[in-house]
């Protein structure tokens, strides 16, 4: 169940090279497909690697809206046009690496509590998870990694506005702010494409800061 709640997250991700081909950030479909149409990227074919801007994409990976489409590739659809989704893009001209810190974010909150609920260990699918603040906004807690878990919404209903004390509702582990080089768990799956790039042990794999990596 875990391995395929992280294929779907997986299938929503772009893997980001810089110039020099390093992997160093994963990003939603939107702003992958939007820094190939403004031209800050590339599109790596998962073939050969050849390189493709946006008209070229369209011309090799489109199909009409009423052709069938392969069931394990990633198809993103408009009124006229089914697009494969890129796996992989370069950056034209950023040739740095990100600040080397996690983004707090939803997303990654899910990784770091590898997508299970923090109080009853069940793994129910991302559209049965949310996010708790263990001490409660009303009660002065913050957004944050710290006050911040993985929750089902069976138990976050549950819990309500109490603490994990007062809901008698035990956490096996205080939430945490995790360092770079403990990774984000992006569990068993990853793209073949991937593979050239991000090695078994290699996934401390950034979301892309929506700043600072494009002038």
């Amino acid at each position: 169940m875990e391995g395929e709640h992280t294929k779907a997250y997986m299938a929503d991700s772009i893997l980001v090279l810089n110039k020099t081909w390093t992997p160093i950030a994963t990003t939603t479909i939107k702003r992958g497909f939007s820094l190939v149409f403004q031209d800050h990227a590339r599109i790596v074919d998962p073939e050969n690697y050849d390189l493709h801007d946006f008209d070229r994409w369209l011309g090799v990976a489109a199909l009409p809206i009423s052709a069938i489409v392969p069931e394990n590739e990633h198809w993103l659809k408009t009124a006229s046009l089914q697009i494969r989704v890129p796996e992989v893009i370069v950056l034209n001209k950023f040739n740095g690496v990100p600040r080397r810190e996690l983004t707090f974010s939803r997303r990654n909150i899910y990784r770091r509590d590898n997508f299970q609920c923090q109080y009853c260990a069940n793994r129910p699918g991302l559209k049965h998870l949310s996010i708790d603040h263990v001490i409660p906004l009303s009660r002065g807690g913050r957004t944050s990694w710290d006050n911040c878990v993985v929750a089902c919404v069976r138990c976050n209903t549950r819990k309500g506005d109490r603490t994990p004390e007062e809901a008698k509702m035990a956490l096996p582990r205080r939430p945490f702010r995790p360092s770079f080089n403990d990774g984000v768990a992006l569990g068993i799956f990853v793209p073949a494409s991937w593979g050239r790039f991000v090695g078994r042990v290699q996934r401390e794999i950034l979301e892309l800061p929506s700043t600072g990596l494009i002038e």
